[in-house]
């Protein structure tokens, strides 16, 4: 079941979910508006020009609130906003259209996993032509919640717990390696 702005309002008002900083214009009918932070990472050249899963990723981080994505560029973001999320709701992660239509996808992998606490990282790519310039605080998407049938029995409480700024990939900590 998707949240209305009654239930979401409602939980924040429990303290059932838990986000900060927040305005009441960012809850929607359907959604929760997240804005743009001020930290973006890289990652950084390696000498053999590969990525590897089993190794860590090195990344260059900054702290602007103005950033200008080029043209083709992968960069990683973060939210304004830090989450806490109860054992019984997950949340999906959605792109503002009007940005998608200048060529700017936002993305991460979608999803938000209940017990989640922590900023959200966006994946930013540019498919246009032109640069575009990127402001902290801006609107770039929304969160949409949904209730699940019961409780998670296990929780997240993964390598991302807590994050906060752009977060690199940790994908060299799986165990499946």
């Amino acid at each position: 079941m998707i949240l209305s702005d009654k239930t979401i309002t409602q939980m924040l008002a429990e303290g059932t979910l838990k986000i900060s900083p927040m305005a009441q214009e960012q809850i929607q009918p359907a959604s929760f508006d997240i804005r743009l932070g001020n930290t973006f990472s890289v990652v950084e050249d390696t000498s053999s020009g590969i990525i590897t899963l089993g190794e860590e990723i090195k990344y260059r981080t900054i702290t602007t609130d103005t950033y200008l994505i080029l043209p083709g560029q992968f960069v990683l973001a973060t939210t304004m906003e830090y989450f806490e999320l109860p054992d019984d709701l997950t949340a999906f992660v959605e792109g503002r259209s009007s940005l998608g239509r200048m060529g700017l996808f936002i993305q991460n992998a979608g999803w938000v996993d209940p017990g989640f606490k922590g900023e959200i990282t966006l994946e930013l790519f540019n498919a246009n032509r032109c640069a575009i310039e990127l402001k902290a605080g801006r609107r770039v998407g929304q969160l949409v919640f949904a209730k699940m049938d019961a409780p998670a029995l296990i929780p997240y409480n993964g390598k991302y717990q807590g994050q906060t700024g752009a977060t690199g990939s940790r994908v060299f900590l799986d165990k499946d390696a």
